[in-house]
């Protein structure tokens, strides 16, 4: 990944935010980087969202930011093995001032939580779990995404051809499902961990 100090420095994140990574920190909870919870923002903006999944809850950080971008009745469902996580992202939203039905918090395993939600219900789907699973993710996600929807995967960096190992073999076999379906029009952002998106056709 290129050097992106700039990009993250020009981020200016609210109190609620720096709130929120701060609960981060103490729980050593992973977090999205301020850059990419703008992009996050600007595809829900973008895609005029009413209803996002999100797998990989985290401490609320960016589900702050999908929030922050989605429609003002729009509803976001985040999935999370971790109990403990999805406690704190609670206080984080409660500390923003989210009205408690505008955030669905699922406490499981995204693999058996995501076969569960409903075909074409949804118009962006953030990937940010275990990257082994990725795959098996994208799967679900695809299926759950509606025509004119976005699908975003974190952890892209595993992309790069000088890394190695059962993780960025994850990531390239994700973004192989992408390319092989002639309905996605995928792009990768070097942006935190890297990120790849794709709109699905409408």
């Amino acid at each position: 990944m290129t050097d992106n100090t700039y990009v993250e420095s020009a981020i200016v994140e609210d109190d609620a935010l720096v709130a929120a990574r701060g609960r981060a920190e103490e729980l050593g909870a992973p977090t999205i980087s301020p850059a990419v919870g703008a992009l996050l923002a600007l595809l829900a903006r973008a895609t005029g969202a009413k209803s996002v999944v999100e797998v990989g809850t985290g401490v609320g950080v960016s589900g702050l930011w999908l929030l922050a971008g989605m429609a003002e009745d729009g509803v976001l469902t985040t999935i999370d093995p971790e109990f403990e996580y999805q406690q704190a992202a609670r206080e984080s939203f409660a500390a923003a001032d989210i009205p408690i039905g505008r955030a669905r918090l699922i406490n499981g395993s995204p693999i058996e939580v995501l076969p569960r939600l409903a075909d074409a219900s949804y118009e962006l789907v953030f990937l940010d779990g275990e990257i082994l699973d990725h795959p098996r993710y994208l799967t679900d996600a695809i299926r759950i995404l509606r025509p004119g929807g976005v699908v975003v995967l974190h952890h892209a960096e595993g992309l790069d051809p000088s890394q190695s190992g059962p993780v960025a073999e994850a990531v390239r076999q994700a973004a192989l499902i992408v390319a092989d379906d002639d309905r996605f029009l995928p792009v990768v952002i070097p942006l935190g961990a890297g990120v790849l998106a794709a709109a699905k056709a409408g």
